[in-house]
């Protein structure tokens, strides 16, 4: 199939969501598509920019900046995204190009009306993997109100799932949220679960044995770290172990919290914890192979749940994860079937740190932990399996619609 895939994060970039396109786009090429990718680029000079390689065409286009700017900007930048997409589409060598299928990935809400465009051109099949559901989680954070924005933003949300054919959600209960809150769409609906190639521990920047943590037993978490993430009781449980000098933490990442926790580290005066920028995807094999617990946090205040792309990666690693979330998420449930970590639900303190003294005594003693977590990444989250999802979901809708011409 001739595909046109849309995101707004790819390669050099390094968020989870880079490297989920990534290694989907690897896979549908070697599945034996065509895989053209779309993407909003600021830093262009011209109005497009086309690189090629194999079976994989990127296309970037200029669009504003809606990546670590401020509120106001971003949301000009995103209301603009699919207006300057669509605009130097038509500018580029590929303006006249058909396709067979149309996939794009949400965030961000606003690609809504170029993936219209496409669709209308080529009179293909769309599918829409949607990993944020937005403006929920903002109105759950308090970041946004019931008022005019979130009615403006909630029209863009639907907009944006009306040109689906079908739609991927994370969960089981994403599945309810829809029936409940977004009837009459006419998508078909399915769980899409996340994925992350295999992929070896190779070099990394970050060294802990040349730290003061070398020797320790590591509880990493890396990733975004911003609201959403609720972080603050991480740092909270460095300093319930900070007496235990056999336990440290290491944080890599970036967002708009880090420099809050940074804070509370130092107001804490803690000695076991470790802070890094975020590093290059390829590199976090490395620095997980010298760990032995994932970190994992979520918001208490969320109500529709996701898996988070971290969580991939430390089952792959074979390291078992202590969690922190939302009441009624659906990662407990799978955490719990595999038996690969503990989750606590009710943002107790007390309690996530007696699952952190409680992980820290079994290690040594659950030998097949390790195996356990990386059977639930080959089981669950692999590219090829979402790929052929995707890939079959589009074939049906398509024969669905020339059913339906006839």
């Amino acid at each position: 199939m001739q595909l046109a895939l849309i995101a707004d994060a790819y390669p050099p970039m390094k968020t989870s969501g880079a490297v989920q396109i990534r290694d989907l786009v690897a896979e549908l090429e070697k599945q034996g598509h065509l895989i053209t990718v779309l993407l909003p680029d600021s830093s262009l000079k011209s109005h497009w920019e086309l690189n090629e390689g194999g079976g994989v065409k990127v296309l970037r286009l200029k669009a504003p900046e809606t990546k670590d700017v401020n509120y106001f900007r971003r949301f000009i930048g995103e209301y603009l995204l699919s207006f300057f997409m669509c605009r130097n589409l038509q500018k580029s060598p590929l303006k006249n190009k058909k396709w067979d299928g149309i996939i794009w990935y949400s965030p961000s809400i606003f690609f809504g009306r170029l993936v219209k465009k496409l669709k209308a051109e080529s009179r293909c099949p769309a599918y829409l993997i949607l990993r944020d559901i937005f403006p929920e989680w903002a109105v759950d954070m308090g970041l946004l109100g019931n008022g005019l924005m979130y009615r403006y933003f909630k029209k863009v949300e639907r907009f944006q799932y009306q040109q689906a054919d079908v739609i991927g959600v994370q969960t089981p209960s994403n599945l309810q949220y829809f029936s409940e809150h977004q009837p009459g769409l006419g998508a078909e609906m399915e769980v899409l679960n996340n994925w992350l190639a295999d992929s070896k521990p190779g070099e990394c920047s970050i060294n802990l044995k040349d730290t003061a943590l070398a020797g320790r037993k590591i509880f990493a978490y890396t990733g975004n770290i911003g609201i959403a993430q609720a972080m603050d009781i991480l740092i909270d449980l460095a300093n319930e172990l900070k007496e235990d000098s056999s336990v440290g933490f290491v944080f890599v990442g970036r967002g708009t919290a880090v420099e809050q926790i940074k804070k509370r580290a130092v107001e804490y005066n803690l000695n076991n914890i470790l802070f890094y920028d975020e590093i290059s995807p390829e590199e976090i094999p490395g620095l997980l192979a010298q760990c032995h617990i994932g970190l994992i946090a979520l918001d208490p205040r969320h109500r529709n749940d996701n898996i988070p792309g971290k969580f991939l990666a430390y089952m792959q690693a074979g390291l078992p994860v202590l969690a922190n979330i939302n009441a009624g998420n659906d990662l407990k449930a799978i955490v719990d079937e595999y038996q690969v970590g503990g989750v606590e639900e009710n943002n107790s303190l007390s309690s996530l740190t007696e699952m952190a003294r409680d992980f820290l005594t079994n290690l040594e003693s659950d030998k097949a932990i390790q195996q356990r977590c990386q059977d639930l990444s080959s089981a669950k989250f692999s590219p090829a399996s979402a790929a052929s999802q995707i890939i079959s979901s589009l074939e049906s809708a398509s024969a669905s619609s020339s059913e339906s011409v006839r």
